[in-house]
Order: structure tokens, then sequence, then C-alpha cells
């Protein structure tokens, strides 16, 4: 009989609570979701990006990833395979000020998030366009890598990523 992964059960997990987000409480609206297994490297990802229901200006996207030692170790058994996932979070936020606005965001990110994770903001424009809008990417990538022990964790997870959504709402311009 086939026993689901670590992944597996994590993205079961995570998928409905988002989707209790969106249909029950009404919080959050879902705009894409993604399940991917990339046979190149055998991997797989998992990806849910959404809004806050009042405030869509603010995308946030969910990743939960699994690399193929992570899988091939759970799945052959292997007592030192320290199998995990790897979770992280990006924010599609419009800015106007990257060197003040940047250093608000990372003030934010690491009130909420603490030490958990690696920030990474990545500023994109249209070249050549009059006024251009700028995008920053806003990525946290989680130090502590999830098992099923997690699974309890996900709910308060969930909390801190609106929380986050939020705040970064407040400072729109």
């Amino acid at each position: 009989m086939y026993d689901p992964t670590i992944f597996d059960n994590l993205k079961v997990a995570l998928e409905n609570r988002l989707y209790d987000l969106d249909n029950l409480d009404e919080h959050i609206d879902i705009k894409n979701r993604r399940d991917v297994m990339d046979f190149a490297v055998l991997s797989r990802e998992f990806a849910l990006r959404f809004v806050l229901r009042n405030h869509p200006e603010i995308e946030v996207e969910v990743v939960l990833h699994a690399s193929v030692r992570d899988l091939a170790g759970e799945i052959m058994e292997d007592p030192n395979a320290n199998a995990a996932c790897s979770l992280s979070i990006c924010f599609q936020k419009s800015i106007q000020d990257p060197e003040t606005e940047c250093a608000g965001i990372e003030q934010v990110m690491a009130s909420i998030w603490e030490q958990d994770i690696e920030l990474t903001q990545t500023i994109r424009y249209v070249h050549g366009e009059e006024n251009p809008e700028m995008m920053n990417s806003i990525k946290a990538a989680f130090k502590p890598r999830l098992t099923e022990d997690n699974m309890e964790e996900l709910s308060m997870f969930l909390e801190h990523v609106l929380d986050t959504l939020h705040v970064l709402n407040r400072m729109q311009n």
C-alpha cells in the first residue's frame, strides 16, 4: 500500500487550511495553484497564491518544496536521509522609494518572523516606461525544514502570513 510522503501530508494540510481561509472564513481569495513534479531534477513543489479578500493589492505565494534527496531518502527508508520539506513565502508589493520602503519591509519581516527566515527583496520594473511601476518581490525562505511534526504549526504559520499581509497593506502608498 502507498504510504504518503512528508511532502504529501504537509501539502494536503496546507492546502486544506488555505482553502478554508478562502471558502469558509472568507479572509482570502486564492488566485493560483501549482502542484508540480519536476522530472528534470525529480523534485516536488506545491504553491498557492492568494490575496486578502478586501485588499487585493499585495499577493503572496506559499511554496512547499521537496528535493529528490528528501523524497528518495524517505521512500527508501534511509535512516541517514533526514527527510523534510522546505517552505517559503513570496509577497509581491508595489513600491515607490526602494531605499526607504525596503528597509521598512525588512523591519516588519524581522518583527513577525524573527530569525526563522532568510529574506531577499528583488525590485523589478519595465525599463523605458515613463514613471515605471516598481514591484518588490519579498521572499522569505524558512531556515527550519518541515516534517510531519510541524503539522500543528501550519495554522499559526498562516496566521503570521495573514498578519504580514495586513501590515504590508498598511504600508501601501
